[in-house]
């Protein structure tokens, strides 16, 4: 399974702004930092905020922070927002399907199960898991 690049970016945005809680960002210093797009990165902050993952503060000196505590975001839940799909395989696809093994393949319920497990294991973690250790609340220390 492979993400795509704007859940990627999705991810990389919400470490960074977990990692500079104090700071409002910008695109332009993400972009800098991961050297990534502007174009992308705009996209995507558009879409986190959407999701209520960041809050925008706008005028000069404006930019965008975490809308809630990282241990309040699971990542399970930002793949699912920003990931168009989980088609493993053309038969998850909707509509028609060219694929010969179907109805009878019994592939499909063993690529649900697998994407199911993902997901699980993504949703045992938060963004405070994801955060360099002096980012992390104190009780969260080891």
């Amino acid at each position: 399974m492979q993400l795509t690049r704007f859940t990627d970016y999705s991810l990389r945005v919400l470490i960074y702004l977990g990692s500079h809680p104090d700071t409002l960002a910008t695109v332009g210093a993400i972009a800098e930092e991961y050297a990534i797009s502007r174009h992308h990165l705009t996209r995507v902050v558009h879409q986190l905020g959407l999701r209520g993952y960041i809050e925008t503060v706008r005028g000069k000196g404006g930019g965008f922070r975490l809308a809630r505590a990282p241990e309040r975001i699971r990542i399970g839940d930002v793949v699912r927002d920003m990931e168009s799909g989980f088609e493993l395989a053309e038969c998850f696809r909707p509509g028609e399907t060219t694929c010969k093994l179907m109805p009878a393949c019994a592939l499909k319920p063993v690529l649900a199960e697998a994407g199911r497990a993902f997901l699980s294991t993504l949703d045992r973690h938060t963004l405070a898991d994801l955060l360099p250790a002096e980012q992390k609340p104190l009780a969260r220390r080891a």
